[in-house]
This record gives C-alpha cells, structure tokens and sequence, in this order.
C-alpha cells in the first residue's frame, strides 16, 4: 500500500537509494564532527596546584583534620592502662596518615586522574576509555576524537594488551567492576552522610569542657544548627564550599598544631617518641587481641570504618589502571598492591569487628544506595537493549520516499532518543497511530561519555539522513559526567543554531561535489566555525546566520575545481539560502518536541526479585526524578509525549 504510493522517478532511485541508506543506518561517522583538537589534556601550572592543593583543605583535610576530636576516646574508651600505650597509638595514627593518605593517594592515586577529576568514577572512566568496558554499548569511534577523550594504544602482545582482552572478553567481568565501582561509591556515600554529624557533635561536645554545667541537650541543639546551615550550603558546590572552609580549616590547623608545640614544650616532649615505628611493635606485643580490636578506633584518623571499603575498592581499581592508562610493569603493579593490602586488611578485618557496636549505620546506608544505583542501572540497560532490538532501519524509512509514506505538515519535529543509529521505536509507534510528520524531522541522541566534560564547540554532531528533500537529520548531543544541564540553557535554541550551522557548511562543501581531489585545511576550518558559533551566540534569529561572512575558501582550497571562489561562494550561499528560508518557514510554523513517557515493566515469567526490582523500586526511582522535558527546558506548549510500555 504504501509502495504503491511511491512516483515513478522515485522508485528509478530505489536501487541507489538502498545501498545510501544502509550506510545511513549506522552510527554517526567521523564526517559528522567539525571540530576537533581544540583543546589537549590538562597541563597544570604550579599555582593552579597550589590553589587545589588549597582548596583541598577544605574537602577533604578538613575531615582529617578533624579526627582528633574523637580519635582517642574510640580507642581507648575504657581509659588508659599505661602511658607507652599512648605512645603506641600515635605512632600507629602517624605512620597509618603517612603510608595510606600521602604514601598511596598523593604519591600514586592522585595521578590518575581524569583530567583534574579523581574519585571511583574517575577511574571507572579511564577503563572504559581503555577498554570496551561499559555495559551501555552506546560509544562510537567519533567519540574518541572528543580533546578530552584521550587513551592509550597498545602492541598486540604486550600485558596491557592481553589485560584488555580480557576484561573485554565476558559481560560478567564488566558487570564484576561496575559493582565494585558501585560499592566503592556507596561506601563513600555512607561515611560521607555519618561524618559531618560525628564531626559537629564532637566539636559542640568539647565545650563542656569549660562549662560543665551544659547539658547534653544544648550540645545536641547546637550540632543540629550547625549541621542544617552546612547542608544549606552544599547547593553551591564542592568548589564554593572548599573555597570557603579551606581558610577557616587553614586557621584549625594553625591553632591546634600551636597549642600541641606548647603542650609539647610545657608537659612532656617524650610523645615526640610516637615517631619511632618501634612502638608500635611493642604497642601490639603487650596488648594482642584487645590491640588489633582497638584498630577501628585508628581507622577514625582517616575517617572511619567504611573509608576502609573505599580504599579497598580504590587499590584493586588502580591495578587495571595501573596497567592499561600507565603502561606499568607487572612488577610495580604486584608491589603497590602487596604493600596497599598489607596495611588495608588489617584494618579491614579489625572494623569488621565493630560492625555490631554501630559500624553497621554506614554499612545499612550503603547498601540502600547500592540496591538504588544498580536498579537503575540495570533497568536503564535492559530498556536500551529493548529500543536497539526494536529500531526501524533506516533504509526502510527512507525507502518510502521524501514524504515518507504520511503527510508532511510545516513545522520542525525533535525526536528524542536514546539511540544513535537507525528509527527509534517512538517514531514507529507514533507515524502508525498518526500518519503525519512534521516537514523537518530531527532524531535527538543525548547521551553521555566517561569523560568528565564535553567542550561546547564539540557537544553536538549533526548529520543529515538521505537526500535534500527529505529533510531528515540526525544530532547526538555528548556530555560528559561533570557537565549538568543549566536551568537557563535554551536546549531548542542550541538545536536550530546547530542545525543551521550544518546546513551552511555543508552547502559549501557541495559547491566542490564535482571536484574529486580537494585539500580541507582544518585550522582554518576550526577558525570559520568557531567564528560562525560566536557571531550566532549573539543573535536571536536563525535568519542571522544568513547574513554571516563565510568564505569557502577558508576551509576548502580544491586541487582541481571548474569553480571560482566568487562562484563558488555564489552557489553555496544560493543553496544555503533556500534551504535556510525553507527552515525559518518551518521554525514559524511551530517546533514540537517529541519525547517517549515509556512504562518500564517486568516480564510476566520473571522472577520476583525482578518483578520487586522493575515494577516498584524502579518506577518508584523514575517518579522521582526529573522528566527530560524539564531537563531539557522543554515548553509545555511544545512538548508531545508518546506512551509506550517496554517489557524487559
């Protein structure tokens, strides 16, 4: 039926058309991108490292440095037998701050960062551009053309070679690191919720010591002040934040560090003993079992018992690390982990300990965590393989000619997506019940990369799929994991400057369709679109663009071409022009945004831990968070949701 409807010069075309769709059917290719090697990796100077170093006072020494509040009574809480026990405890609190904080993290974990960003994910980052380990397959090789994509090569026999075949060659083993990328997050999630309290409360505690008539009451009340105007802050930023507390941690340090010399000096210079590593032999020798418990009561210096998880986690990360992004020798490898669990299991099996006597509050907010990031996980993976499964091809599509089978009304229709390839199950599903497309169809693809940003000049690619008239294209929107969707971005205005950007350049590259040889001079290339981005960032108006200065010959000089650059620049600006107008007509006639509203249910033979986990942990999670449409700052007035239910 629909076949028949096609015109006969249309379907002389069918043959040729074929074997371009197949083509058109496949992930954007590398033509798509305009921009490239913008920017390189970070190359920090002296005093941006002094200003993080700085400004780390306030993150993350500042939960170090507060440890001496709470320290001692965790570790002897039943007070002190004898004197040379202090002396052990210290030495141990000393060289613990020394071998895990400055010997591992400073000297070593720092160093692979992604770009000046640290964390799990950070690392989890750099595998997954190393090495094809994430489990969301939706990466193209475009994409490692991205300044901040950087990664290593390899020789096909090297170790760093057969370590990446190897974490490539089961889903399981992918699946195995992202848990343990997950429990090392909600760990850190549950120290980093119990901490500040513990922290605030043990300060508001040490005024008693001058006034001991205040009740316990008045301290409680005095934390919970302090901990809500902390938490108002938090909006702002770990950077703000940091900025802000640094100097008053900065002064923390001045002041307590001041204090112990002139107790030091005052009272007994022998505690300067606790440097000596000897002690803490004899610290374990006389005290044996009740010693190794009193382990946990250390691991507060450096923040508590599910910090230990945290460092675990973060060794055996930094194994493959160590070895696919540093290109390390399998010797170096086993030493830093032999030395890391030597001192990390210790305190691993001693906290296991105090687990029954209140280690397990981070423990229980962990694994909360931990069931609420892997549901979303895995349903955000199971709904993706049901829209790869259940995509059009694009041949077909294009194979029903520039109408498309249907009734092509003015205007321009943004179809989101999560694919980057082929005819989303939306758009089937809504030409079946709605035989009517917008004259300007666009397929949407947002989706987001292990890498921390995606610059703005290379956010979005555009491509157009098949011939001029259809008028179809393809955009796929990149963003990284630090990059966050401003309330006052215009996302529909971004779309046509991008959209009538590709459409120029393009025109201009056909001015030399009939030129075999042409030279594309990329510098200058990078400079025209550049100036292109930053004359339509001051206007309102996609008819702007129009008026632009835009010499062909600025990024194609051609070998052999029948064409002038007057000429050329004549015929270009002529294509442009009318498919420019043809697109401004379109924008009047109205923009609509066509979004999936999908339901996301269990299989009826599933399981019932599945069915628990899909039709009410899951759907309960997507209540909660924010619809695309208010991510993307969508007007309701132009927004279409399509209903659809996903079985997975």
């Amino acid at each position: 039926m629909l076949m028949a409807s096609i015109s006969d010069s249309e379907t002389t075309n069918r043959g040729s058309m074929w074997e371009l769709d197949q083509n058109l059917d496949q992930p954007m290719d590398e033509e798509a991108s305009q921009l490239k090697n913008m920017y390189r990796e970070k190359k920090f100077s002296s005093m941006l490292l002094l200003r993080l170093a700085f400004q780390s006072l306030g993150v993350v020494f500042g939960d170090l440095g507060t440890s001496p509040l709470y320290v001692f009574y965790n570790i002897f809480p039943h007070g002190v037998d004898e004197d040379e026990d202090v002396i052990g405890a210290l030495s141990l609190i000393i060289y613990t701050l020394t071998l895990i904080p400055l010997m591992k993290y400073v000297f070593v974990v720092l160093r692979a960062n992604d770009n000046g960003q640290g964390g799990t994910f950070a690392l989890y980052s750099l595998l997954c551009r190393h090495a094809k380990v994430s489990t969301i397959p939706n990466q193209h090789k475009t994409d490692e053309e991205l300044t901040t994509y950087s990664r290593q090569t390899y020789e096909e026999n090297s170790l760093a070679a057969k370590v990446k075949r190897w974490l490539e060659g089961h889903a399981y083993k992918k699946n195995c690191l992202l848990i343990l990328v997950l429990i090392g997050t909600c760990t850190a999630i549950g120290d980093g919720i119990l901490t500040p309290a513990i922290s605030v409360l043990s300060a508001s505690g040490g005024i008693r010591v001058q006034n001991q008539n205040m009740s316990t009451d008045v301290v409680v009340i005095v934390a919970v002040v302090i901990l809500i105007g902390l938490f108002c802050m938090q909006h702002y930023g770990t950077d703000k934040v940091g900025w802000l507390f640094a100097p008053l941690v900065l002064l923390w340090f001045i002041l307590i560090g001041s204090v112990g010399a002139v107790n030091i000096h005052k009272y007994n210079s022998s505690v300067l003993r606790a440097y000596n590593p000897v002690y803490i032999f004899r610290y374990f020798r006389r005290g044996k079992s009740e010693i190794w418990t009193s382990l946990g009561g250390v691991m507060l210096s450096i923040t508590g018992t599910a910090v230990v998880i945290v460092m675990l986690v973060t060794t055996f990360l930094m194994v493959p690390v160590m070895l696919l992004v540093w290109k390390s020798h399998w010797i170096l490898v086993v030493i830093f982990l032999v030395l890391s669990l030597t001192v990390e299991l210790p305190y691993f099996t001693a906290c296991i300990n105090k687990v029954d006597q209140g280690g397990w509050v981070p423990l229980v907010i962990a694994i909360t965590f931990f069931i609420i990031m892997y549901v979303w996980h895995f349903c955000t993976v199971k709904r993706y393989e049901f829209e790869m499964h259940s995509k059009v091809s694009m041949a077909w599509i294009l194979g029903l000619g520039p109408s498309l089978g249907l009734v092509r009304v003015p205007g321009i229709g943004f179809v989101y997506t999560e694919l980057a390839s082929g005819v989303p199950h939306i758009f089937s599903h809504f030409i079946t019940n709605l035989p009517a497309i917008h004259s300007v169809v666009v397929f949407v693809c947002v989706k987001y990369l292990p890498v921390y940003t995606v610059p703005v000049e290379e956010r979005f690619i555009m491509k157009r799929i098949g011939p001029k008239n259809y008028h179809m294209f393809r955009c796929v929107a990149r963003y990284g994991y630090k990059d966050i969707h401003k309330k006052d971005e215009d996302f529909e205005k971004m779309l046509l400057d991008r959209l009538l950007i590709f459409v120029r350049l393009e025109s201009m590259m056909d001015g030399y369709s009939d030129s075999e040889d042409f030279t594309i001079m990329e510098q200058k290339a990078e400079r025209s679109t550049r100036a292109l981005l930053t004359e339509k960032a001051g206007s309102n108006t996609m008819s702007s663009i129009g008026d632009m200065s835009y010499s062909s010959q600025d990024s194609i000089v051609p070998a052999k071409s029948p064409l002038t650059g007057n000429s050329l620049t004549r015929y270009s600006s002529q294509t442009f022009g009318d498919e420019q107008e043809f697109l401004n007509r379109c924008k009047d006639a109205g923009v609509v945004h066509i979004l999936g509203n999908t339901v996301v249910l269990a299989r009826r033979d599933s399981g019932i831990v599945k069915k628990v986990a899909v039709n009410y942990v899951y759907a309960f999670l997507r209540k909660l968070c924010r619809e695309n449409s208010v991510i993307f700052n969508v007007p309701h007035e132009s927004l279409l949701n399509v209903g659809q239910i996903y079985y997975i």
